[in-house]
């Protein structure tokens, strides 16, 4: 009898604890992608991107520091920013205009880097303690040697394929992780073989060329998932990756067909840094 009283006066302070932490608005990654500070037009994309599969496969703990190579519009970092503020930190890495390899690119990413800035403004309360840290394309560094747990990419390598900056970047990679750490890679998957020049058009990049990327920069690849895989993706579109959704490239023509595959085929890559040797 006493043995089933002090379990049960333990169960009962457990869910007390549980309670008031709940009550008092503790920060997890269910509650921040429930959170309202998200788009209504990102979280509908939550069914494609799947972030707490994606990242729980990555195995990013909240009190890591990570960096988000080119967040874009900030999907990411509006999961990333709040669940590790407090406990680890985010550094969000842009590419400096000047950089870039055209003069469309440099405007593209000028505009992108201002909207970004402006998002994280707009909301200290979410993303006051996220870093940018702005990186030259085809000579990257993302901070101090060795000072990042993990490295995290989604649907990017294409486009440094296509400034032939990719291994570059995955050096630079190896060179911010510290021994042991992480790189997580997404990426829009193309047949295996699919020629670099191909996937720089396509917007679709081999999975086999991606893992040559990384290991020759040294990482170990540790595993894959099919998180992020769509069967119905025949990856034949008329304007590449951008046909389908969220972009829609075709506009109205062919909208529902595009639809209903939804978003791209992807891979889902983790890699690790091999620990020092002791």
């Amino acid at each position: 009898m006493l043995h089933r009283s002090l379990l049960a006066l333990a169960g009962a302070s457990l869910l007390s604890v549980t309670s008031l932490a709940a009550a008092a608005g503790e920060v997890t990654l269910d509650s921040v992608l429930a959170g309202k500070h998200r788009t209504e037009a990102n979280q509908a994309r939550d069914q494609y991107r799947h972030p707490k599969e994606t990242l729980a496969f990555f195995g990013i703990k909240p009190d890591m520091h990570v960096i988000e190579i080119t967040p874009g519009g900030g999907w990411y970092t509006e999961v990333l920013g709040p669940w590790l503020k407090g406990q680890g930190s985010l550094t969000a890495a842009v590419v400096d205009p000047a950089s870039a390899s055209s003069d469309g690119a440099k405007k593209y990413y000028t505009k992108s880097n201002g909207d970004f800035a402006a998002k994280l403004a707009a909301d200290p309360e979410h993303y006051s303690d996220v870093k940018t840290v702005s990186f030259k394309m085809g000579a990257a560094s993302f901070g101090d040697p060795g000072s990042a747990d993990a490295v995290l990419t989604f649907r990017n390598v294409h486009n440094w394929t296509a400034a032939k900056a990719d291994a570059d970047m995955f050096n630079a990679f190896f060179n911010v992780l510290k021994a042991g750490g992480v790189l997580g890679v997404v990426e829009h998957r193309a047949a295996s073989g699919t020629s670099a020049e191909a996937s720089a058009k396509s917007g679709y990049i081999a999975q086999d060329y991606v893992v040559k990327l990384a290991t020759d920069a040294g990482f170990v690849l540790e595993a894959e998932s099919e998180i992020n895989a769509n069967p119905k993706d025949t990856k034949d579109h008329p304007n590449g990756v951008w046909t389908l959704p969220p972009n829609f490239a075709m506009g109205d023509k062919d909208h529902d067909k595009y639809a209903a595959i939804g978003e791209s085929d992807r891979m889902t890559l983790r890699f690790r840094k091999p620990a020092a040797k002791q």
